[in-house]
């Protein structure tokens, strides 16, 4: 898997997010076993550590689980991955809209400019 980490974000929420892209595209299905956490570890570039505290992290949603001596496993209910896709989505939209609004963007010229730049 292709990691995109951004280094000047906290590197935990983003395994969270890219693995609930997987679940929520339906790439990582209900019931596939992930990867160890070594293994994403080293397929990241991050430490055993950080990969743990991401899918304890994951597990409290109740988007995968772990099976004692088998590892980690997609939850059967990927609705829960595609719901906490579409609230960091909003998040995200929201926190953007603030962000142009306080630059003197709305309306149109917000549109716009989301128009102009989307496909670059």
């Amino acid at each position: 898997m292709d990691w995109n980490l951004d280094k000047k974000r906290p590197i935990c929420p983003q395994i969270c997010e890219q693995l609930c892209i997987l679940i929520a595209s339906g790439r990582l299905h209900a019931g596939e076993r992930l990867l160890s956490v070594r293994e994403v570890a080293l397929d990241a570039g991050v430490t055993p550590n950080t990969v743990q505290k991401s899918f304890e992290q994951l597990e409290e949603k109740g988007v995968i689980f772990s099976r004692r001596g088998s590892g980690w496993y997609v939850s059967e209910d990927t609705d829960i991955a595609r719901r906490l896709l579409d609230d960091l989505i909003l998040r995200k939209t929201r926190g953007f809209i603030h962000d142009m609004k306080t630059l003197g963007l709305s309306g149109d010229k917000l549109i716009n400019a989301v128009k102009e730049n989307l496909y670059e």
